[in-house]
């Protein structure tokens, strides 16, 4: 069982039967895969001060925190400069750098 972390209790719990039910041939894969979705835990946003934090904590460069969220380095400029916010994959990469550090990215 992979455990997740749920939006409610209510969720978890229902994920929990889910996974049981798969387990047992009840459910299918494609449904499983609904309830997961379901139950992941939203990523944050990140303003321009949380991304200048989370580079200055890796000591990176704007040039090289682009490279490691396969960006460009104007896009972590703009982001910065409060111009523009990070969305889709590149949201995702920094809720993982923030969690688990910069060894996991790279």
């Amino acid at each position: 069982m992979v455990k997740r972390n749920s939006k409610s209790p209510l969720l978890a719990a229902i994920h929990q039967t889910a996974d049981d039910m798969a387990r047992l041939g009840l459910i299918e894969k494609h449904t499983m895969r609904t309830y997961d979705a379901l139950c992941l835990t939203p990523v944050p946003s990140y303003d321009s001060e949380d991304i200048k934090a989370l580079r200055k904590t890796y000591q990176l460069s704007q040039a090289v925190l682009a490279a490691v969220l396969n960006t460009s380095a104007s896009t972590v400029r703009k982001w910065e400069a409060g111009e523009k916010s990070p969305s889709g994959p590149s949201l995702k990469l920094l809720n993982i750098l923030e969690r688990k550090g910069l060894e996991t990215i790279i």
